[in-house]
């Protein structure tokens, strides 16, 4: 987790550093097409178990949702600073808890909502309304969450019925395919340099996933789920020290009550799954 943290805020420094010099689109877009070289050891998995008709049309409407939150976080990274945009990429869970409850019949308990209710009041310190102008960076933010979660929840679902390796190859697919007329409608020509950039955006990111992969695998969520939030830190750190950002105290505490949260929501699903698997008493 600690490296899946790492290559999460080296691929966020790398797309503020690309800047606004490419459509967000079109930098979604290219990020998707060269990250499917990453993708191709998982074609077998494809192969070797199809999706039928009505599963494709549930990778598509993925697909496209994830498209939308694709979008709206490449552009936020060109508006507002790298921790803003860490801070607030941790709401993402909590709207997972709120999707869960209200359309896969998940019980939210009295604790859960307040765990919800405090991570929203750390988005209101964050943001800070009527003492500070919120910016289209903030509010393409809370999107980007809301449509993540509506991603991942639809992975969820699938989970049960499609190999883990398709699941992933057909959300890279989708993707690349729905973001391809956009980003061609508003295409600007990319340089060498920034095609070089994208492809490393596009290894950071895959790395990322695989190392959280191998992480959820060799440990309990409650274990790693603590060390993501090492990312704010590393973010806060490479704002500052590479782009000169400005260290807001209000977008540290909010993305510290926000990940307190998340960790208090994730301990109460470990405790919960963990009450559901005990072996019951011999007699």
């Amino acid at each position: 987790m600690i490296v899946t943290g790492l290559c999460f805020v080296a691929l966020t420094g790398l797309v503020k550093h690309l800047g606004d010099a490419l459509p967000a689109v079109q930098t979604g877009f290219l990020r998707y097409l060269l990250g499917l070289i990453f993708v191709l050891p998982m074609l077998g998995a494809l192969w070797r178990h199809p999706p039928d008709r009505a599963e494709l049309r549930f990778f598509g409407l993925r697909g496209a949702v994830h498209s939308l939150g694709v979008i709206l976080w490449f552009y936020a990274m060109t508006q507002i600073t790298v921790a803003e945009v860490t801070a607030m990429n941790y709401l993402t869970p909590v709207y997972i808890t709120l999707g869960a409850a209200l359309f896969l019949g998940e019980k939210l308990a009295l604790r859960r909502v307040m765990a919800v209710a405090a991570a929203f009041v750390g988005v209101l310190i964050i943001l800070r309304p009527g003492l500070r102008d919120v910016s289209p960076g903030h509010l393409a933010m809370i999107g980007t969450a809301i449509f993540f979660a509506a991603s991942y929840l639809m992975a969820k679902r699938m989970s049960g019925r499609s190999d883990a390796a398709v699941v992933v190859a057909m959300l890279s697919i989708t993707v690349t395919i729905c973001l391809a007329p956009l980003a061609i409608a508003v295409w600007v020509p990319p340089t060498p340099m920034q095609m070089f950039w994208l492809f490393w955006i596009a290894a950071f990111g895959t790395a990322g996933h695989f190392a959280m992969t191998l992480a959820f695998r060799a440990a309990p969520v409650t274990v790693t789920q603590p060390v993501t939030f090492l990312q704010l830190i590393w973010a806060v750190a490479l704002g500052a020290i590479v782009f000169g950002e400005a260290v807001d105290v209000y977008v540290v505490l909010g993305g510290c009550v926000i990940m307190a949260s998340v960790a208090f929501i994730t301990w109460r699903e470990a405790v919960l799954r963990r009450q559901i698997t005990r072996p019951a008493p011999l007699p």
